[in-house]
């Protein structure tokens, strides 16, 4: 039996302003469409594709001139584990610099404890909790690993 590799073509471009927004993706990381609504006609949104279908998605705001925010990042459930989102925030802190920003934030909510730990891999540090913020700004209680969340985690990585 004879093997031949297959090349997969991968890449990850800036969605244009004029394309539809990839809602069913952004929904893996956030709660509704009105949530979403709320950052993503101010964000720069980057599209992952792997032989043309989108797979991963991530939002990038700026929030000041020294600072940029990822308002969201996911990953298709069938792409998950195999090092996506990883990748997906390493090329937001390396377009994050590319853009001359001083740190770049992310926020999750605190029983996220897998992108705790994917955030902090990849060099992000807790600087701060919003409290309440998922029990004041969501009409139903939103559950993530049988917890309900209640705080925002903010992390942040400083990019000098």
């Amino acid at each position: 039996m004879k093997f031949h590799a297959v090349k997969i073509l991968i890449m990850i471009r800036l969605l244009g302003k004029d394309k539809p927004i990839p809602y069913d993706l952004l929904l893996l990381a956030d709660e509704t469409i009105e949530s979403i609504d709320k950052y993503i006609h101010q964000s720069e949104i980057y599209v992952f594709e792997q032989d043309q279908a989108m797979i991963a998605v991530f939002a990038l705001q700026m929030i000041d001139s020294d600072t940029a925010e990822i308002k969201n990042i996911a990953v298709d459930t069938a792409f998950q584990g195999q090092g996506i989102g990883q990748r997906l925030l390493k090329d937001a802190i390396n377009l994050a610099k590319e853009k001359g920003f001083k740190r770049l934030i992310i926020g999750t909510g605190d029983a996220g404890i897998q992108q705790l730990y994917l955030y902090q891999k990849v060099g992000f540090e807790i600087y701060d909790i919003k409290h309440r913020f998922f029990i004041d700004n969501f009409p139903e209680p939103i559950f993530e690993n049988g917890i309900q969340l209640k705080h925002m985690i903010m992390l942040k990585k400083d990019l000098a």
